[in-house]
């Protein structure tokens, strides 16, 4: 079971809550008594994966430290409209002021993990579905979480990591075989992937060297026979054009890894309420 620590999410969540409270919750404080209690069930309106359960338990916590929190399921549950999936018991200001903040996270991260587990459901185990750095600003290491817990791979997590040879860099380099040499001098110990506009850049990359060769907007005959040059000699990923539907028939070409933004950048967020009544 993939578990977050908490030490990656705490100080986003106390962020948010101060963004949205700031300097006190007008509406709750002047509605509500401070020593009212409530109960809050968290409910699903449209069928998901869940992920970020945690995460918006540590709304109400940061706000009430001694708050009860039962999760009915665990991240990665696939969820149907209806389903009562965790509840929250405290003070009643407590679940009024963080709720907003709470299912801001939940729903993003629910969001992403149903993206990913369409991908993953629709590849069939045929071919690897990644993920990109095409995420929320500082919210990558939550939606690389979704990802996984969807049932997708996490590609490079930054810059730091991993090496992805693009374009940009091929053009500044002078062409494909000098970036690849310069990046396995830099760094013997990593595999280099690089990306290829032509199979003559593919043919290229593989007599350089290059661990994965990454074959851009290609066309499905095209990336077969970049399957079968590569076949043995390094991994082929598929970019581009890449949508739900496609992945059968890209899954069917022989193709390693095939990478989606859309599972970070298009996911729509997961229809779930908080429901409170008084205890």
């Amino acid at each position: 079971m993939d578990v977050l620590d908490p030490s990656v999410y705490r100080d986003l969540v106390r962020q948010a809550l101060a963004e949205d409270i700031g300097a006190g919750d007008l509406t709750t404080e002047a509605i509500v008594p401070a020593d009212a209690r409530a109960r809050g069930v968290l409910v699903v309106k449209a069928d998901c994966t869940i992920a970020g359960l945690d995460v918006a338990f540590e709304a109400f916590r940061l706000l009430e430290p001694g708050v009860r929190t039962d999760a009915q399921i665990r991240d990665g549950a696939r969820c149907r409209p209806g389903d009562e999936i965790a509840s929250v018991a405290g003070l009643a200001r407590t679940l009024l002021s963080a709720e907003r903040t709470a299912l801001n996270f939940l729903q993003r991260l629910s969001g992403v993990a149903t993206m990913a587990r369409a991908f993953a459901d629709a590849s069939r185990g045929r071919i690897a579905v990644l993920d990109t750095r095409k995420t929320t600003p500082t919210l990558r290491a939550l939606e690389k979480y979704a990802v996984r817990v969807g049932g997708a791979t996490n590609h490079r997590f930054g810059l730091y990591d991993a090496f992805l040879v693009k374009d940009n860099h091929v053009r500044l380099a002078g062409g494909v075989a000098r970036a690849i040499e310069r990046a396995s001098a830099y760094r013997p110990d990593l595999r280099v992937e690089v990306e290829a506009q032509t199979l003559d850049e593919v043919d290229e990359a593989l007599d350089a060297g290059a661990g994965v060769v990454l074959v851009d907007n290609f066309g499905l005959d095209d990336i077969r026979e970049a399957v079968r040059r590569a076949r043995g000699r390094a991994k082929i990923e598929i970019s581009g054009g890449v949508t739900l539907g496609r992945i059968p028939e890209l899954a069917a070409t022989g193709a390693d890894f095939v990478s989606a933004g859309a599972l970070t950048h298009s996911a729509a967020a997961a229809d779930i309420s908080f429901e409170i009544e008084p205890a």
